[in-house]
């Protein structure tokens, strides 16, 4: 039976609310019809601009619970510049949100839907946890580097895509064993957030196909020459349901020239009429 309403976790500060917008407007014009709540962790995002956002998602037919996150909470985490407190939010969601929800989907603001995500929220997670996607084929030589360096045996997941079983995640994922890992294994954590997730739960993970449902949009390139010229970029508008722009380069960016500068411009300029 396919479900009528999606819950999408999302987390960020003040100064990404621009990109997260974006996102949104994206991910209602690529499911049309459906129920779509919003669930924004936050530790401090100022009141006009909470109001902002919830206009419009209002004029989007968006539900939105902003949730300001207890600092008492991250009471014993690591925190710094390398490991702000945001980092901790999206493992921490289902404990946080106390609704009594089945599955949450967590979305990076750095992403467009471009497609339906349906499948996604029915896919069948075989006992698991979670579910996400890995950048890393088995051959690359990051793939070995990074099961040695976090003792691990399972792929390597980006974490900017995740989908969450709620009961399982409350529990499996226990506040202390994150914040004791981090203390203790910081001198070999390259990206705190990812290293974090896999270490604790890759195990409990299941991988979905990145080029559907976490494109790397770096990767074109190499995407069509893996897949000897098909995953054009009429193979991605018609395949792939999320786009996520990573890295430092970013599409709202002046000087960015990605292949896919002009469709997030696209999804950009009609996000900022919305108010208008």
């Amino acid at each position: 039976m396919k479900r009528h309403a999606m819950d999408v976790i999302v987390t960020c500060d003040e100064g990404y609310l621009g990109p997260l917008r974006t996102m949104l407007y994206s991910l209602r014009a690529s499911n049309q019809g459906a129920q779509v709540r919003i669930w924004l962790l936050h530790k401090g995002i100022s009141l006009p601009a909470l109001e902002e956002l919830e206009r419009f998602c209002s004029v989007l037919g968006l539900a939105i619970e902003p949730v300001t996150v207890d600092r008492a909470l991250l009471d014993g985490a690591k925190c710094s510049e390398r490991y702000p407190q945001e980092m901790y939010y999206r493992l921490l969601a289902p404990s946080i949100i106390k609704a009594p929800i089945e599955r949450a989907l967590y979305l990076d603001p750095d992403i467009l839907v471009i497609n339906p995500l349906d499948d996604l929220f029915e896919i069948d997670l075989h006992g698991n946890a979670f579910a996400a996607a890995s950048h890393l084929d088995a051959v690359h030589p990051a793939t070995a580097l990074n099961k040695a360096r976090l003792s691990t045996s399972s792929d390597y997941f980006n974490t900017g895509v995740i989908l969450f079983d709620i009961a399982r995640a409350r529990k499996s994922i226990c506040v202390d064993e994150l914040f004791s890992y981090v203390k203790a294994h910081e001198q070999v954590m390259l990206f705190p957030d990812q290293d974090l997730f896999n270490s604790l739960f890759g195990a409990d993970t299941l991988r979905v196909p990145d080029e559907i449902w976490n494109y790397d949009a770096r990767k074109y390139p190499d995407n069509i020459i893996r897949t000897w010229g098909t995953a054009t970029l009429d193979w991605v508008m018609e395949h792939t349901a999320i786009l996520h722009f990573c890295g430092k380069d970013k599409p709202w960016a002046p000087g960015y020239r990605g292949q896919f500068a002009s469709l997030y411009k696209h999804y950009d300029v009609l996000a900022q009429r919305v108010l208008k």
